[in-house]
């Protein structure tokens, strides 16, 4: 793929969240890795319906901001899965509703915040690691991502929003949308006597899948 094409195809994913509602407003933020190393982000106070492929925010191997607008204020969270994932070629950043809406339950499990309803999160997600309360920008949540040290491709920062990294932009956006499906379904069925999958059912997709479940 192309930078231009890769530049196309991140404005045409984050619209698709966006139309769907997904992500509102100016929130959200992503990122995708360039075949030079470097990374093309999305800018600051910009929508997801609204991006334009020639204005993202440009990064070369080093880091360091060649050319396009100001990234968004959500670097931190982004650098710290490259640094700490080899594998990741992308991270998508959302407001989620129904996932910022399960984050706020009292008795979500911090280290598994998704219940087993669906083998597809186990298999796309593993484990997502709850996280704590920051303010937006706060550089602290990349910290707080850097001391997983690489062990979880997704978290949920509470009252906030789900952060996933996948190895390309595609995979990326893939497995942020079946974590928000999965909160959803969450929600649908708090309350009911749900047959969620069994620890060994689990267990067997892990295996199967080769999951990473630490």
């Amino acid at each position: 793929m192309t930078e231009t094409q890769l530049r196309e195809q991140i404005c045409m994913l984050a619209k698709s969240m966006f139309d769907r509602g997904l992500t509102g407003g100016s929130t959200g933020n992503i990122s995708a890795r360039t075949d030079d190393g470097g990374l093309l982000v999305s800018p600051t106070g910009t929508s997801f319906g609204r991006l334009d492929p020639g204005r993202l925010s440009r990064f070369d191997a080093s880091g360091q901001l060649i050319s396009g607008d100001k990234p968004t204020k959500e670097m931190p969270l982004h650098t710290a899965f490259y640094d700490t994932r080899s594998t990741a070629g992308a991270v998508v950043h959302l407001h989620a509703c129904h996932s910022v809406a399960w984050s706020m339950m009292p008795d979500v499990d911090e280290d598994n915040f998704l219940p087993p309803l669906t083998p597809y999160a186990i298999m796309k997600l593993g484990k997502v690691k709850l996280l704590p309360f920051f303010l937006p920008g706060d550089p602290q949540m990349g910290e707080a991502v850097r001391g997983l040290a690489g062990k979880r491709t997704a978290v949920m920062l509470a009252n906030h929003g789900p952060v996933v990294a996948g190895k390309d932009i595609e995979a990326a956006c893939n497995a942020i949308e079946e974590l928000e499906d999965t909160a959803r379904l969450a929600i649908m069925m708090r309350g009911f006597d749900a047959n969620a999958l069994s620890p060994q059912q689990v267990q067997n997709l892990v295996t199967k899948f080769d999951v990473q479940w630490d």
